[in-house]
């Protein structure tokens, strides 16, 4: 057997099907396109992206506005200088809502502006290592709030499957 004697099996290649030469034969007229609509006009293509006239998604979309992660995890701060002057020996977030530091139902973190002279038992959801310096070299104590949380952090906002 030589290279100009191979040939396909017997059924295996079928000639492609000759559309649009007329009336008369099977693929004519609308040649297997249907009648009317966009599909049956031209090309029969829709561009990439196209929604029929409305405004595709891409353009719908806002633009250079950066990124809002929907897991942030929110704190009210609170400084050392303001624990100083609740003059206050036992500090938690009852006290600070009390006091109208922080709103009600926020997570408390307690930040390092300021200094602190009296000796205060912490307790918050966060505390910065500086503060926690401070508090502890003037003889009080930190103790940090588990998170409400499941898994630590908030549900996600704008989910489309909450709030229905």
């Amino acid at each position: 057997m030589r290279v100009d004697e191979l040939s396909p099996a017997p059924g295996s290649t079928k000639a492609k099907k000759r559309v649009g030469r007329g009336i008369g034969g099977k693929g004519g007229k609308t040649a297997g396109a249907g009648t009317k609509g966009q599909k049956s006009r031209g090309r029969g293509k829709v561009a990439r992206g196209f929604e029929g006239g409305q405004m595709p998604l891409k353009q719908r979309v806002p633009k250079l506005k950066g990124f809002n992660n929907p897991f942030r995890v929110e704190y009210s701060p609170v400084n050392l200088d303001q624990l100083t002057n609740l003059n206050e020996a036992v500090v938690t977030p009852e006290v600070l809502v009390a006091a109208g530091l922080v709103r009600k139902g926020t997570l408390v973190k307690v930040l390092a502006r300021g200094e602190i002279t009296i000796a205060v038992q912490l307790t918050a959801h966060a505390v910065s290592q500086a503060a926690d310096a401070a508090i502890t070299a003037a003889g009080g104590s930190v103790t940090l709030l588990p998170s409400p949380y499941k898994q630590g952090r908030p549900p996600v906002k704008g989910n489309q499957f909450t709030n229905r």
